[in-house]
C-alpha cells in the first residue's frame, strides 16, 4: 500500500494497531500464568478482555472505512512481547519476575500509548470523529492499565523484590 495522504497512514496505523492487539492477546494468558502475585496475574486477565474490546474497536473503524484488518505483523509488539517471554524464562525469584513481567507490562502499554495517540490525531484530522472517539477510549484504557501497574510495583511487587 503506497501511503499518498494521511488517510493511508491512518489506515496503516490502525491495522498495525489490531495486528499488535492480536499479538498481546495471545501473549498475556502467559504473562497471566507466569505472575506468581495475585494481584499482577489477575490484571493481565482483566486487561486481555479489555484488549479483545480494543481490538474489535480497531475492526469497527477499519471496516467503517471499507478495510479489513489484513496487513503487515507489527514487529514492534513482536519484539516487546518476545522480550517478555525471555523475562517469563529469567531464573529469578518469584517477587523479581513479578517486577520484570511488571516492566515488560509497562513497555507494551507505552507502545501502545504512542500508537493509539498518533492514530487517535489521524482520526481528527481526516475527520473521522466517531474513530477518533473510539481510539480515545482506548488511549485512555491504556494509560489506567499503565497507572494499575505503576501502583502495583511501587505498593508492593518491587518492594518485596527489594528484600
Amino acid at each position: 500500500m503506497k501511503l499518498e495522504t494521511l488517510k493511508d497512514l491512518y489506515i496503516k496505523e490502525l491495522k498495525d494497531l489490531y495486528s499488535a492487539e492480536k499479538q498481546l492477546i495471545r501473549a498475556l494468558p502467559k504473562m497471566a500464568k507466569a505472575a506468581t502475585n495475585e494481584q499482577l496475574a489477575a490484571g493481565f486477565t482483566e486487561h486481555l478482555q479489555q484488549t479483545k474490546e480494543q481490538a474489535a474497536r480497531l475492526e469497527q473503524i477499519l471496516s467503517t472505512h471499507g478495510q479489513s484488518t489484513r496487513g503487515p505483523k507489527c514487529k514492534g509488539m513482536e519484539g516487546l512481547i518476545a522480550e517478555g517471554a525471555e523475562m517469563i524464562e529469567e531464573e529469578a525469584d518469584d517477587e523479581v519476575r513479578d517486577a520484570g513481567l511488571i516492566s515488560a507490562g509497562q513497555r507494551v502499554e507505552h507502545y501502545e500509548i504512542a500508537g493509539y495517540g498518533c492514530a487517535r490525531t489521524y482520526a481528527e484530522m481526516v475527520g473521522d470523529e466517531e474513530g477518533a472517539k473510539l481510539l480515545q477510549t482506548t488511549l485512555t484504557e491504556e494509560a489506567d492499565t499503565d497507572k494499575k501497574l505503576t501502583e502495583l510495583a511501587t505498593s508492593t511487587i518491587n518492594v518485596s523484590a527489594d528484600k
